[in-house]
């Protein structure tokens, strides 16, 4: 069963994990390529500027296929080597793609993003909620453990103290204390929710590509590698900017008082 649908408004490219009708879980075996070869022919494609990830029916994603669980099959089924061979075939290759994405994405979080859900939703660089939305890391109620990197990418967004409440409770939460503790940027009303991250990604995708997808390399480089790098890595960057026509496009915009079009180049 396909797991993406995909539509393109212009600069911006929305991906739908698209299980509705059973709360939209991960890690059937050919999530990963399918993932992997959206997430390719966006970085090749110039003309897109954003991603907006969402969920169709009532939830971003349940995580997971518990039933795929229980009958141990599929990505969780055979040998232990087996197993985690599927970790790494499908469920990474497609964190992997999401995570390596070029260009900004936006999760809308439209209803429950639970244990895997949770951590796709978080891997997104801006997350909006519906009022609908919870989330949860609930893989130890389970009886596992995050076998997705979720004990890397959660502190990286809460911080240690509340992701560990959540890991070693899995509590979920719902989504305005998803908003307090800095899991979400914003909660608005769950029929807004489609309008709200398209206006978001439409005043992104007014920005030059080139920068846009330099600016998110290096914040994600900078969560990782000391300041004398990262000034150094700033310094080079910048200068490749420099010698860009939407640079001095902007320049002229600002000086005619203007909006600038940007063109990638």
């Amino acid at each position: 069963m396909s797991l993406l649908k995909i539509a393109q408004d212009g600069p911006v490219t929305t991906l739908t994990i698209d299980r509705g009708e059973t709360m939209n879980p991960l890690g059937a075996p050919g999530d990963g390529a399918e993932f992997r070869a959206a997430c390719d022919a966006i970085d090749r494609d110039m003309d897109v500027r954003c991603v907006i990830l969402t969920g169709a029916g009532r939830a971003f994603s349940a995580g997971g296929d518990i039933k795929a669980m229980r009958d141990r099959t599929g990505t969780f089924g055979g040998s232990t080597p087996a197993i985690s061979d599927g970790y790494r075939d499908n469920i990474h290759i497609m964190l992997r793609a999401l995570h390596g994405l070029r260009v900004p994405v936006i999760a809308a979080v439209n209803g429950p993003a639970i244990g895997l859900g949770c951590d796709v939703a978080c891997l997104a660089d801006i997350r909006i909620a519906s009022e609908k939305a919870k989330f949860g890391v609930t893989f130890l109620k389970l009886g596992i453990i995050p076998g997705d990197g979720g004990t890397w990418i959660l502190p990286r967004v809460i911080g240690m103290s509340r992701a560990a409440e959540l890991f070693y409770t899995g509590d979920v939460i719902d989504a305005e204390t998803a908003r307090e503790w800095g899991l979400v940027s914003r909660v608005v009303a769950h029929d807004a929710l489609v309008e709200e991250a398209r206006a978001l990604a439409g005043r992104i995708a007014m920005m030059p590509p080139h920068s846009l997808r330099q600016s998110k390399m290096l914040l994600r480089q900078g969560q990782q590698v000391g300041y004398d790098t990262a000034l150094e890595l700033a310094a080079n960057t910048q200068a490749m900017m420099h010698t860009t026509y939407d640079h001095a496009e902007g320049i002229a915009a600002l000086i005619e008082k203007r909006e600038a079009v940007f063109r990638g180049l």
